[in-house]
């Protein structure tokens, strides 16, 4: 498989991070959204929102990060990690957690990493207070559905690993790992061991190996 992508974006972490669970190969194509080569024709040809990653498996296109999960799982059910559980109800809670994420959770995740992170970094931004204020806020009220589901289970959508678990690494590793954003984990013990346990897993810690050297010189930016 090639997915067309970098590193750096969420959308294409989560799908390198499907790729990684599930033990398949893949050639990961840089097209640099620094540098706009997701607005150039060759990649509208492909992606005609202009927006990474593209999956590619021979003739077989497929864009937006999720769907993209979706389709590993489903073309690799019994390689690697099973990361839709084993019935139809586990599979329909995977579901509904990966729509949490989705609809629920990363959107203030990242507009917060934007706020503490990329802003100052990128583009010399000091963070709106206020904003930084009603996005935490409004993100605890959503760690606080986390905090009283995983005390019943060990990951969202039950006692196994799922899709729903790991969709959030990529956005979770800029906010609590990279921006060392963790006062919403202080008083959330299940949220805290659960991140701890997926964002240890091999599969992610090969990916953060691609990213060490930038990931580095950001912390070093920040300090």
């Amino acid at each position: 498989m090639k997915i067309h992508g970098m590193w750096y974006s969420n959308a294409t972490g989560r799908v390198l991070a499907t790729l990684c669970e599930k033990e398949i190969d893949f050639e990961l194509i840089p097209v640099d959204i620094m540098k706009g080569d997701q607005k150039k024709p060759e990649f509208l040809a492909i992606q005609p929102f202009g927006q990474i990653p593209v999956l590619e498996d021979g003739d077989f296109k497929i864009y937006e990060s999720r769907a993209c999960m979706r389709y590993i799982c489903d073309k690799f059910p019994d390689k690697g990690t099973k990361l839709y559980g084993a019935t139809p109800k586990d599979r329909a809670l995977v579901e509904q957690w990966l729509e949490v994420e989705s609809q629920e959770c990363t959107g203030p995740m990242l507009d917060l990493v934007n706020q503490v992170l990329f802003g100052p970094l990128f583009h010399g931004k000091a963070p709106d207070e206020a904003t930084v204020k009603a996005l935490t806020e409004k993100l605890g009220k959503v760690l606080d559905v986390y905090e009283a589901q995983l005390s019943k289970t060990k990951y969202l959508a039950g006692d196994f690993i799922s899709l729903a678990d790991i969709a959030h690494l990529p956005v979770g590793s800029y906010y609590f790992n990279i921006a060392n954003q963790h006062d919403l984990l202080k008083t959330r013990k299940y949220v805290t061991g659960w991140w701890q346990d997926i964002s240890g897993r091999p599969a992610w810690k090969k990916i953060v190996e691609m990213a060490t050297p930038d990931i580095e010189a950001w912390k070093k930016a920040m300090k």
